[in-house]
Order: structure tokens, then sequence, then C-alpha cells
């Protein structure tokens, strides 16, 4: 039996992954099936803190997460003693000290980073040296001699000098990389990474199925999105998309949500269509405490905009969804809606997929995020990217979607189908990297 190791900056605590931001889930749940169907007889073993039922129902084993990255410790030295030990062992061929991590490399037949749009500058916001970290253990890796793989990113930025050579040196030795847009290609080239290896593909998010039909409707229902006399559109808002940072800031002040209420009033009524603000993250309680799926960050910044929408009065069909959702279901409604505007772009993708006109939120501020035009260009919906910064320029992409939903609806039934397929191929490709040893 072939081993796959599973590592990467999505390394988090338990249930981030799982039960926090919605999009981790869409992507994590295909990526693990689309390896298990390329290799049917291989065990996953992974970093990834996921529950027992993710484990038991997708076949995965999870190691400690301190193999990766231990939050509440100084990783860096044990990183670098593992770098020093892969580095003479490159050399000689002996192995004469080892860790865990080293130990779970050996028994691997093929090591995988997915890393998202965290391999790169934006890594060090989760902790410190978090990037360095991470290089280090894709080179050791390497010099284990071991084929290893970039999976399905979006590398970048690196405007930070301090870890770019060496970043360059562990691009330059992976096995293969895909990207999950096209943007990344050139955005690791023009800061001097060789990219000859590199294949710029689809997010395995595309892939991710929703509740079935039943479920959807029933829900869908229960909210008012079925049997709505009118359009019905689903509007997702995160911290990303304001002009003013952070991204978790805290009791933003009203007037930070006008571009946003002028954008729900221009919907009901210019457009004459229900507007339903919801989330597209959860939350849970912190363990020991007993686990359920709780309201996460974005429904504080929905309900804040819903607030500031009432107190403002001009809007009059606008529901905030107050029920909290599971991937599952999440996608499913999104699926029911007959347009979607959304600030996360997995929300995006979980409209686009299922061929639902949608338009983009860009990031409102610094760190920028490439991924959001790359998805959009996958999509074919570049036109549909609003620029928050821009006056007028939300409402101008929304009316653009609004008045052409039926000949929209139908470019997503021809485009999405082709990125579903690139999607695959993230995976499809790997068979001649495992079985070339």
């Amino acid at each position: 039996m072939k081993n796959i190791l599973l590592i990467g900056q999505c390394t988090l605590h338990w249930g981030r992954m799982e039960f926090g931001n919605i999009g981790n889930y869409y992507i994590i749940e295909p990526f693990v099936r689309e390896l298990h169907r390329v290799f049917p007889q291989t065990k996953i073993s992974t970093t990834f803190q996921m529950s027992d039922r993710f484990c038991q129902d997708e076949q995965v084993e999870v190691l400690p997460i301190d193999y990766y990255y231990d939050f509440g410790i100084d990783n860096l030295p044990i990183a670098e003693k593992e770098y020093n030990i892969a580095k003479e062992y490159a050399q000689t061929g002996k192995l004469k000290e080892t860790t865990p991590y080293i130990d779970a490399v050996m028994r691997s037949d093929l090591v995988i980073d997915f890393s998202g749009d965290i391999w790169g500058d934006n890594a060090n916001f989760l902790g410190k040296n978090r990037l360095l970290v991470g290089l280090l253990k894709d080179r050791v890796a390497q010099l284990m001699g071991k084929p290893t793989v970039m999976l399905a990113g979006s590398p970048g930025p690196f405007s930070n000098s301090k870890n770019l050579e060496f970043a360059r040196e562990v691009y330059k030795n992976f096995t293969l990389i895909t990207n999950r847009e096209s943007l990344s290609i050139e955005l690791m080239k023009s800061r001097g990474f060789d990219v000859s290896n590199t294949h710029s593909l689809a997010c395995p998010a595309f892939l991710f199925e929703p509740s079935d039909d039943n479920v959807a409707t029933a829900i869908a229902t229960e909210l008012g999105i079925v049997g709505n006399k009118q359009k019905t559109v689903g509007f997702i808002l995160c911290g990303w998309n304001f002009l003013e940072a952070p991204f978790d800031k805290k009791n933003r002040r009203d007037d930070e949500f006008t571009i946003f209420a002028e954008a729900v009033e221009f919907i009901t009524e210019k457009l004459g269509a229900s507007v339903f603000l919801m989330s597209h993250s959860n939350g849970f309680p912190i363990p020991p405490r007993e686990f359920k799926l709780i309201h996460g960050r974005d429904y504080e910044t929905a309900q804040q905009l819903y607030n500031v929408l009432k107190h403002r009065g001009i809007a009059k069909n606008i529901h905030l969804i107050d029920r909290v959702c599971n991937a599952w279901e999440t996608k499913a409604v999104i699926g029911k809606f007959d347009m979607v505007v959304s600030g996360r772009i997995h929300g995006a993708v979980a409209g686009l997929s299922q061929s639902v006109p949608t338009v983009v939120i860009d990031y409102g501020h610094e760190p920028k995020a490439h991924k959001l035009k790359g998805f959009c260009i996958e999509a074919g919906v570049e036109n549909f990217l609003a620029d928050p910064a821009i006056q007028n320029n939300l409402n101008e992409k929304i009316e653009r979607a609004f008045s052409n939903l039926e000949e929209y609806r139908k470019m997503l039934d021809k485009q999405i189908p082709l990125v579903k397929t690139k999607a695959r191929k993230n995976f499809d490709i790997l068979s001649k990297v495992m079985y070339k040893q």
C-alpha cells in the first residue's frame, strides 16, 4: 500500500478547516476524495486536524499538529534541526537522527503541500515564523528524496525579501506544482521563481457536492427563498471587503457599511429583488465544551449590515438568514438563489459551480488576494468582479448581471464543466509522480 502525507499551511487547530470558514471545507472534502479516486489503495495521513467523523468517512489518519507547526511553542529551532538532518541525509544517505515529522516523511511515497493562498507572506499572519517553518518542512521532504508536490494553491505574495531566496529554492525543487488559477504563475514569475513545472488549473472547491435537492428545497422554502414572488439575491460580506483594515475589526462604524448598504438598496428598490444577507463562516465552542455549530465572524458582519439597512429605512425586502447551516446546506441554499453577490470567493464558487449568476466583491484593503481575480478568470466571469474602492462599481456589476441572468446562467452551464475538469486534473497528473518511482 502506498502512503501519502498531506501537510501545508492549512495545518490549523482542530475544527478550523472543517467548521470555520465554510470555503475551507468546500476544498478539503473533494481534495481527499480525489486523492482516493486516483490512488484507491493508498493510505492518507495528514497534519490537518480533522474530526473523527471526517477521518472515518474520508479514510484519513490525523497526525499530531506539532509535526508541522505547534502554535504554543517556538517551532523554528525544530524545523531548522530537521533541515540539517535532511541535508546530511541527502549527502550521505544515512539517517543518524530523526524526529516524528521525519519519520512520517520517510514512511511516505508522496508528500503533498496544500497551503491555499498562504504559501507566502500571508502565512505569518497565522504565527511567528510560520512561512519559514513551512518552507523548511517542504525542503526536508525534498532532501529526503520524496516526491514533493504543492497542489491547488495560490502562492504569493512575496513582498518580504527575508525568505524570498529560500522560497525560490523550495519552489524549484517541488516535483510538481499546480495552481488553482492562472494569475499566481505570473506573480511568481515576476518575483524570480522558476515556474517551468507549474500548471495552472482550478480549485477543487468547484467539485464540492451540496445537500440533495430535497434538503435544499426544504431549507430554502423555510427561509423564504423558494416561493418568493420576487427574484432572490444572496448577499455575502466579510471583513476583507471593507476599505479599512483589519479584516477582523470589531464594531465597525456604520459609515463603513455605506457602499454595501447602497448596493442592497439598489437591488431591492431599483431592481425589485429580495436580498438575503447570509454568513459564509461558522464557529464552535472551544473544547472541552460540547461541540455545536454556532454563528461565525461573518454573521456579525451580516447582522450589522442588516441593522444599518433598517436604520436607513430604504430597502424593504431584506432578510437576515439566522439559521446556522453546515457546508453542504450552505451550498445547497446558495444554489436556490436567482443571483449571488459574494465577498467570500468560495461563497462565489458555491454559486458559480451551480450556474447561479454571481458578482464577486474584491478585497477592499491590503493584503489583497489575487485569487479572487484568478478564480473569476477561470470561471469566465472577470467582468463581474467588483472593486469596492471604486464608486458605483459594485452597483454597475450587479445591474449588468441582473439584467442578463439567463445569458449569464447559460454561459456558466457551458463553462463550469470545463472548470471542473481542470479541478480534477490537479489529481489526475499526480499518478505520473507517484508511479514514476
